[in-house]
């Protein structure tokens, strides 16, 4: 696609988002009409001012004041309303936008968040916003204003003496030429310096996420090398997007002041017979054309970066939501579980993730998925919540493939607990009764926590359950954390229950209750449990060692014992550590 044809069809969405608003922005042009049309009469009311003088009259000499005070007003009331307006024209279109992009984060499948850094992603929010922005009000201010005000001067030239004025059309193709080529230059520097904040973005948040890890290693210097290494970019890219603007702002204006130069010279053969008040008010009007010129020219540098920022936001309006093509819906399924013949694969790789994954997990089953790390245990899970499509074989819910089923209501079946505990900076209750959730009663909460339990450590917060526990709980401990997030799957009380590696953060204490606290509700709910401690799954119904995306073994835990294969060799492992331990 051509790169003019992509910036006419930037221009066109971004009026999309405008038009909702568009009395407002009528408005804002009224009032810049009013500024611009000021301009020129300021020109007219020297030349009036001056032949009064010459023409020693003094009637005008007692309301020409007055004229001059009343065009400051009404040239203040035009700039007030022209910028005002606008202003709420663009803080809505930014608050539309950021709504939307927001929004599409929400719909946007895992394998989109997994191949994306997350600073391009938290910068196009924020920064990228911010440059649509500026481009949306100082930029589109300076155009309207400045440019009806270049217009209105031209007009007034052109009225006086069209023949001197001649000189601007003859300049006028330079200055397009000048402000095309300076315009690819300024887009692809900007779409530079947005590619090093988002770099700058991502190392800082997981500066700020893993400052722990950082001072416990000594990464200070290494992460302080890695910023200075992404600032780096942003530095030299800004300096010669500066650089660029400011030369191009100089040769404009030594085009303008040769054609000024050249018009004072004609103008003083050519308006021989023209008053003194119309010769000042003619080359006071023609030196005040510069000014909204080179405000224009300033103009396109906003402009051209909230180009490329809008383009960046189009780009991820643009991807595909996840897919949910189902219309299957249930107000509560069974559990029958089965997998036949599934092999999966990310994409970007050619070797498969699961290869032939067959198995039936019945209803209150408990299903455990044991074997070494990057077998696909995880993958293997993934799969059951449409995470990531599968191409080959089939996952069935209650006989029904789970790609009929409508996405939320397949998701409404599971209650899904990770290893990387997710808890937000809200309150306790907030955080078991999240989302879907929220509508919970106090007492449901409190079972659940109870349950899980929380409620021991919950009770000795001054707050209890109204206990703010900051940023993905960070006033938690480990294990803590893990049970927050067993009570809000417990409320959630989904027939079937996926638990990946739910207890390695809990000590032997906690973890004892806690399974004592599973073993109640596992028994009338399907249960896929990933663990690498084999003592916590000793009573499944079903264990499948699963090693390179195969399952290798299946039986329960003294059916593979007997077998003395690989889970026999896993287990003779932790024994033995156990032992040592």
């Amino acid at each position: 696609m051509p790169k003019q044809k992509t910036n006419l069809e930037i221009y066109k969405r971004l009026i999309i988002y405008v038009k909702p608003h568009r009395r407002l922005f009528f408005i804002s042009i009224v009032g810049f009409l009013v500024y611009s049309a000021t301009q020129p009469l300021f020109a007219q009311m020297i030349q009036e001012i001056i032949d009064t003088l010459q023409a020693k009259s003094h009637e005008k000499l007692y309301y020409l004041p007055l004229l001059f005070s009343g065009l400051i007003i009404v040239r203040g009331i035009g700039s007030y309303f022209g910028n005002y307006f606008l202003a709420k024209v663009s803080s809505n279109v930014i608050h539309t936008l950021r709504c939307e992009i927001f929004e599409k984060y929400t719909q946007l499948p895992t394998a989109h968040f997994d191949s994306n850094n997350s600073g391009y992603m938290i910068s196009r929010i924020t920064h990228n916003v911010n440059q649509v922005a500026q481009a949306t009000t100082d930029a589109v201010r300076k155009v309207v204003q400045e440019g009806l005000t270049a217009l209105g001067l031209l007009g007034y030239l052109f009225y006086m003496d069209w023949r001197l004025s001649l000189i601007f059309l003859v300049i006028t193709p330079i200055i397009a030429w000048l402000v095309r080529y300076v315009s690819k230059r300024l887009r692809m520097l900007s779409k530079k310096i947005q590619e090093s904040i988002g770099d700058m973005t991502h190392i800082t948040s997981e500066l700020v996420n893993g400052h722990r890890v950082v001072r416990s290693y000594g990464g200070e210097d290494y992460e302080r090398q890695r910023f200075i290494e992404s600032s780096e970019p942003n530095r030299r890219q800004s300096l010669k997007l500066i650089s660029t603007s400011a030369i191009h702002n100089q040769i404009m204006q030594l085009i303008i002041a040769i054609a000024l130069a050249v018009l004072m010279y004609a103008a003083l053969f050519f308006m021989e017979q023209a008053s003194v008040g119309s010769f000042v008010g003619y080359l006071t009007a023609a030196f005040l054309l510069p000014r909204p010129i080179r405000q224009l020219s300033d103009a396109n540098s906003d402009i051209q970066r909230g180009i490329v920022a809008a383009e960046s936001l189009f780009e991820v309006l643009d991807e595909a939501a996840e897919i949910d093509d189902g219309v299957y819906n249930v107000p509560r399924c069974r559990g029958d579980l089965e997998f036949k013949h599934v092999t999966f694969c990310y994409d970007g790789t050619d070797e498969p993730a699961l290869r032939d994954i067959s198995f039936i997990a019945k209803a209150g089953e408990t299903v455990a998925l044991v074997g070494a790390s990057g077998g696909g245990k995880s993958t293997l899970v993934n799969l059951v919540s449409r995470f990531y499509r599968y191409e080959q074989g089939e996952i069935l819910l209650d006989g029904v493939n789970i790609n009929a089923y409508q996405l939320s209501n397949l998701r409404h079946q599971i209650a899904l607990v990770n290893q990387q505990v997710t808890l937000f900076n809200d309150t306790i209750a907030n955080n078991i009764a999240y989302g879907a959730l929220a509508g919970a009663s106090r007492e449901a909460i409190t079972q659940a926590a109870t349950d899980a339990y929380a409620i021991e450590f919950i009770n000795k917060f001054d707050a209890g359950l109204d206990t703010e526990i900051g940023e993905n709980g960070v006033k938690l401990s480990g294990g803590q954390r893990q049970r927050l997030a067993l009570a809000r799957a417990l409320l959630k009380d989904a027939p079937l229950l996926i638990l990946d590696e739910a207890t390695s953060a809990l000590d032997t204490e906690s973890e004892r209750y806690i399974q004592a606290a599973l073993q109640k509700v596992m028994g009338n709910r399907t249960t896929l449990v990933i663990a690498h401690r084999l003592s916590t799954i000793e009573n499944a119904d079903k264990i499948l060692v699963i090693d390179a995306g195969r399952i290798v073994e299946e039986g329960t835990h003294r059916e593979l014992l007997a077998k003395n294969g690989a889970y026999t060799r896993l287990h003779a492992i932790q024994f033995k550590d156990h032992e040592e331990s």
